[in-house]
Order: C-alpha cells, then structure tokens, then sequence
C-alpha cells in the first residue's frame, strides 16, 4: 500500500516533491522523473526529520538531475510547429474545429499536420498528437534501427515503441528492443547512439567494459553523445507529458 504525502512547501511548487510511503520498501531512495517531479519513497515509520536529513543530503544530486530531466515548456499546449530532428522533418500545425468528438490528428500534405475535432481540450489534443508520433515512429524508428542494424551486424528480433517515463530505450533478453518515441526530438547523431546501444546489449546484457567497447567500436563519440542524452529530456516539449 502507498500514500502521497506533500514533501515541501510553496518554494518547490515549480516542481512538485512528494513522499511516497510503501510497505515493500527497506531505505529510503529518490527517483526525478521527466518533467522535474520528484518523488522519495520511504518505508513506513520513517519520521519526517529523517526524510528531510535524506533529501538535504542529496539536495545537489537531485537539483541537478531535476535540471536534467526537465522537459521543453515552449508551446505546450498546441505547438504551431513540431519538429522532429532525429529524422530531419518538420510539421507545421493547423487546428481545425469540428463536431466530431474525436480529436485526430493526421498529415494533410508535406510539412503540415492537421488536427481536427473538438480541439477546445488541450488534453484531447495533446493526445492525439501523441497517437500521430507514436505511429509515425514505429516507422522511422524501427527503419532507422534495421539499417543501424545491417550497417553493425548486430541481429534483433523484434522492435517496439513505447513512451517510457524513464528510460530512452531498453533491451530485453529474447531481442526485443524498446524505444522512446521521444528519441524523434533528438539530434541524428544521438538517436545513432541510442539504437546502436540498444543493439550493442543483444551482445552483453549489462554494462560492462566488454561492452562499452563494442559500443566504442560503432561509436567513438559515445560518451559525449551519452552526455548529451542525459540533458535529451530539455528539448521534448511538454506537451508529450500533458
């Protein structure tokens, strides 16, 4: 069982800090979500002087993942433009009103997206737009991820989309690699570092120096390119996490 407990007092209200208390936890821990949430989960009993000796200990460390994870703000409720550099295209937005009650969002031509239907409801906007990127990415992405893939010789069974709170991409055991539909907000050379990753586990499953080597072997400028994917949550708009 949990329960949501506020943490701090109007100063943090730009980025919203919870307790969550649960049973199955033994120590206390701190996760910083997309969007700059944080949450600390504690086991039950601990004393509130306790949660505030943890959080001041490692204030710095969550100021700064918090400044990492914060995602883009400009535009958020309906974007006149949405741009995607990971595949090099640009769409620009036009909102149609309708009686449909179903918002839908769908391309109209080259460059330009329609949105039509009952668009007075951001959120039924924003998640229509949404559904148009989650299938729009399972085309390029999963393009992308074959031709990395043949460019490597690096073998996967199977590729699929997801908007993964936490992780850009993952890799499971049988082959199956997931990836962020958020990566289509990224440089090119960063989603080429992403998905040759993600392959580089279908040979180690773990984060090895055997590992990092053969991702070094792909890709060279791996660890500026990691650095940059960390801080990559700063250009997803924030409409994605509406």
């Amino acid at each position: 069982m949990t329960a949501q407990l506020q943490l701090f007092e109007a100063r943090d209200v730009g980025a919203p800090w919870n307790v969550r208390v649960s049973r199955r936890a033994r120590r206390l821990s701190v996760r910083v979500y997309p969007g700059g949430r944080v949450e600390v989960v504690v086991p039950p009993g601990a004393s509130p002087g306790a949660v505030q000796r943890f959080v001041g200990a490692h204030r710095d460390w969550i100021d700064q993942r918090v400044a990492d994870l914060s995602v883009g703000r400009q535009n958020e409720a309906r974007p006149g433009v949405i741009d995607l550099r990971a595949i090099g295209r640009k769409f620009a937005v036009e909102y149609r009103h309708t009686p449909a009650a179903r918002v839908r969002a769908q391309i109209a031509g080259e460059g330009w997206l329609a949105v039509s239907g009952q668009i007075d409801d951001d959120g039924k906007v924003a998640a229509a737009l949404r559904l148009w990127l989650q299938s729009l990415a399972q085309q390029e992405l999963g393009q992308a991820l074959v031709r990395v893939a043949n460019a490597s010789g690096l073998q996967f069974n199977r590729m699929q989309i997801r908007q993964q709170r936490t992780r850009w991409g993952s890799c499971s055991a049988s082959g199956t690699i997931s990836l962020n539909l958020c990566l289509l907000f990224q440089p090119p050379d960063v989603l080429h570092y992403l998905l040759v990753h993600e392959l580089c586990h279908t040979r180690h499953m773990n984060h090895s120096r055997r590992f990092w080597a053969l991702v070094e072997s792909f890709e060279p400028d791996f660890r500026r390119l990691d650095r940059t994917l960390l801080r990559g949550w700063q250009v997803v708009p924030g409409w994605m996490f509406a």
